[in-house]
């Protein structure tokens, strides 16, 4: 087998009585992308600080490239490379001058400097844009750049904290492209999102967190296999017929049936018997005069995952709705 990218054998973080993190225990692979999905507050960016040696444990052990963080924070600083959640550039440099200081910081010499400058710049899609201030770039154009300069030192694992949070949909895409190449080239990624279309997009193995707690991992097709076969869902014209409705159709679900509030969707898990179910939880809405806006069969997606894990979708984890492929029936 060989070395792991990273590993957390029960790491825990408290700040006073707040549990960020809870004994959690994973590890990833060499060259692959892992992503640490999750809520706000998940305690997604608490590990990554603990990785990358910005904040220390509580307890536990954590090693990147067989090297322990708490031992030789120096040593893991020269393997990896972040990139936060805001864009950690300066906007009243140009984005050529942000890169080459990132590059003397390294201690390369002012050829090499020079040379790696260019190459990101080139790599990004930034090349026409390096003589500008930072403070005339696009968000996305932003988090290109602070992904140029988490680069600069070669790292061989990168650390990307919701990178694609706030950008447009071209932009994300554009992003998503990028860190398909790094994985190419040998790059270690591990990614934290919200985005549940993201992880099922980008991910070679996804690990779930919530309140500090690791609740499940596996694939994007392992998560989903966890509800087994088809899920309905309807959208209630009436939010408060959602009790009434959850009760029709507990006896048609084969697992725990669950309400998306921002959405007023109710979710039904039922086995392999999509289409027959689908009828019955019609007649059952008819018989109860619930009104049902629309009524969708579709294969388990990561959204469902989430939502059969969390309990009750959290409003701050997003979604694309229009990467699910469903059936809708009027």
């Amino acid at each position: 087998m060989s070395q792991l990218a990273f590993e957390a054998k029960n790491v825990a973080k408290y700040f006073g009585k707040v549990k960020a993190l809870d004994n959690v225990t994973l590890s990833s692979q060499q060259g692959k992308i892992f992503c640490l999905l999750g809520p706000n507050g998940a305690g997604k960016t608490t590990l990554v600080n603990i990785l990358a040696t910005l904040s220390e444990p509580t307890k536990g052990t954590l090693k990147v490239l067989g090297v322990n963080v708490v031992e030789k924070p120096e040593r893991v600083r020269e393997l990896i490379g972040l990139a936060g959640q805001f864009a950690a550039v300066d906007e009243y440099l140009t984005g050529e001058e942000n890169l080459f200081m990132i590059a003397k910081l390294y201690h390369l010499s002012t050829k090499e400097a020079r040379s790696r400058t260019k190459q990101i710049l080139t790599e990004l899609r930034l090349d026409d844009a390096a003589k500008r201030q930072v403070r005339t770039y696009s968000g996305g154009m932003r988090r290109r750049l602070d992904l140029g300069a988490s680069l600069v030192g070669r790292p061989k694992i990168l650390f990307l904290d919701e990178p694609t949070t706030g950008l447009d949909p071209r932009t994300r895409l554009e992003l998503w492209g990028i860190i398909r190449e790094l994985v190419k080239e040998g790059t270690s990624i591990l990614l934290t999102t919200q985005y549940l279309d993201e992880a099922d997009e980008l991910a070679d193995h996804i690990a779930v967190v919530d309140r500090g707690k690791l609740i499940a991992e596996g694939t994007s097709a392992q998560l989903k296999a966890k509800l087994g076969g088809d899920v309905i869902k309807f959208e209630l014209d009436k939010p408060s017929d959602k009790d009434r409705a959850i009760k029709m159709v507990t006896s048609i679900a084969t697992k725990a049936v669950t309400y998306d509030s921002p959405t007023n969707e109710v979710i039904v898990p039922v086995g392999g018997h999509g289409s027959s179910k689908l009828i019955d939880i019609v007649r059952a809405l008819d018989k109860a005069n619930i009104k049902a806006n629309t009524l969708a069969l579709h294969q388990p997606t990561l959204d469902d995952v989430f939502l059969s894990l969390i309990g009750t979708k959290a409003s701050d984890v997003a979604t694309d709705k229009s990467s699910k492929k469903s059936r809708r029936h009027s």
